[in-house]
């Protein structure tokens, strides 16, 4: 029975890029799979920038809520904080043991960064050892990433392979699952929608300051009444990832037709957002007014998580002497 495992950083309240990208793809690999999923929020990570303590928990609660907002089914599956299985810092010192500095030094997480050192602390050189750690504790088969994010599972099956090398099967190898047509979902800018960027669309914003947002999408000069382009337009290009089949060929014809401006195509966007993510808004609104529900889920996970990663652990401490 194979394991699905993934995990999102609790460094903001998922956006869309983050719900379209990774959330929904990962819910539905889980449906798909026979066995069971395990979906973490990865809190520890989120230290190597996020140093407030009050941001990182609202973050968690937030992510978490999106997560069951999103169909993600906490009492077939498990949903858990990273740094609640304390198991997981153990396993990362031992496979950080066994890990050349030549494999961290080439991770892109450090790479992005090295032309200013006095800005990186270990946390970050070591980013990809707790990543690996995180997959490895919960003999976990495929783990759904995007593209950039490919290279810390190859890490993660190198230290592994390695490791079994010297000590037998005692880890799964993992298997990364990536979605080659999964699109880069623009943000206000244009650019891929990053919050490093600050070119977000909350979905789970109140829709006065969600409009905000919306009308905050940057297109070019052309007047109401001039032909456009719907696709270099990224008003458009959203709108085609979350309208229906039939609305989308309006839309386009409306551009090519002229006599309709972006503040109309914007207010369309709109409303469709709003139509789109009804039910995971009050679903998340709920969650977020009642946060021992929140944690009730959350705790339910980390029970589960703990006997699988108490397990793994005791496999390796065996072979090491501990």
């Amino acid at each position: 029975m194979e394991r699905v495992l993934t995990g999102i950083q609790s460094s903001g309240k998922p956006h869309l890029g983050n719900i379209l990208g990774a959330m929904l793809p990962a819910i539905n690999l889980a449906e798909q799979t026979k066995g069971d999923a395990l979906f973490f929020i990865a809190d520890l990570h989120s230290l190597t920038t996020i140093k407030d303590a009050k941001v990182r928990i609202d973050n968690v609660y937030s992510v978490a809520a999106a997560w069951l907002a999103f169909g993600f089914d906490s009492s077939k599956n498990i949903l858990y904080r990273q740094s609640r299985i304390r198991e997981v810092n153990e396993l990362t010192w031992y496979l950080s043991c066994y890990t050349k500095y030549p494999l961290l030094a080439n991770a892109h997480s450090f790479k992005s960064k090295a032309d200013k050192l006095s800005d990186v602390n270990a946390g970050l050189f070591i980013y990809p050892v707790l990543m690996a750690a995180d997959i490895l504790m919960y003999d976990a088969h495929l783990i759904p990433v995007g593209k950039d994010q490919k290279q810390h599972i190859e890490i993660a099956r190198d230290i592994a392979v390695h490791f079994n090398s010297l000590y037998g099967d005692i880890f799964v190898i993992p298997e990364p699952i990536v979605k080659e047509e999964i699109m880069t979902i623009p943000g206000v800018d244009g650019q891929k929608m990053s919050k490093s960027y600050k070119n977000i669309i909350d979905v789970f914003l109140p829709e006065k300051e969600l409009k905000k947002q919306v009308m905050c999408i940057i297109t070019d000069s052309k007047g109401v009444a001039d032909k456009k382009d719907p696709d270099t337009c990224t008003v458009f290009k959203l709108y085609a990832l979350l309208a229906e089949p039939s609305e989308i060929s309006e839309l386009r014809e409306k551009y090519l037709n002229g006599n309709y401006g972006y503040g109309s195509a914007k207010t369309d966007l709109l409303k469709v957002i709003m139509r789109k993510f009804e039910k995971e808004r009050i679903v998340y609104n709920k969650f977020m007014s009642n946060l021992s529900d929140l944690e009730d889920n959350l705790r339910m996970g980390e029970i589960k998580a703990k006997e699988i990663a108490l397990t793994v652990l005791e496999r390796v401490r065996t072979q090491l002497g501990f």
